[in-house]
């Protein structure tokens, strides 16, 4: 079984050049985070680290499956993850989450475990609506079933009738307040 341990990367002793790292995750990562949103998948995570003076840029492509119960049919499915991110970190006086996408640690840090953020991207590129894909297919057949019955707004129209209604269905006490323009 994996531990948060296995994905931690050592930054103290990395030279200022591009590193590569790769994080397999699988049933046992989902595991570590729970599994009430994803049950499980198979995915490798390609992380390159560009370390700098002041700056550490971790490049993160992601690709893989994870496997999902759809909200209709309770039926799990595997649903596909391709998703590239890019995490900053930079040296400061104190550990803080400065944006989503930037923290600040401090310069004695010796390692960063990205295990949660990994885990964060994977929720993030997760439809709202988990559906089957076979609930997917029925979907664009019953769209291309009821093209023809479309209703596309006009924008013509004719003005004649229009003003006719108004006027037979306004209240005497508007009419006031129309003559002050």
């Amino acid at each position: 079984m994996k531990k948060l341990k296995d994905y931690e990367i050592g930054i103290a002793k990395l030279s200022n050049k591009v590193h590569t790292y790769e994080f397999e995750m699988d049933d046992s990562f989902f595991d570590l985070f729970g599994k009430e949103i994803i049950s499980g998948g198979k995915l490798l995570a390609n992380v390159k680290l560009d370390k700098t003076e002041s700056l550490l840029t971790f490049n993160i492509d992601i690709k893989g499956h994870v496997r999902l119960t759809c909200d209709r049919s309770l039926d799990e499915f595997d649903h596909p993850v391709a998703l590239q991110e890019v995490f900053r970190v930079k040296y400061g006086d104190e550990s803080m989450e400065l944006a989503d996408d930037l923290w600040q640690i401090t310069s004695g840090t010796q390692a960063i475990n990205i295990a949660q953020h990994l885990y964060d991207y994977i929720i993030l590129s997760l439809p709202m609506k988990k559906l089957h894909p076979r609930f997917l297919e029925e979907m664009d057949e019953e769209d291309e079933e009821s093209e023809d019955d479309i209703l596309i707004y006009s924008s013509q129209s004719d003005s004649s009738e229009d003003e006719d209604d108004d006027d037979e269905d306004t209240d005497p006490r508007w009419d006031a307040l129309k003559n002050l323009n």
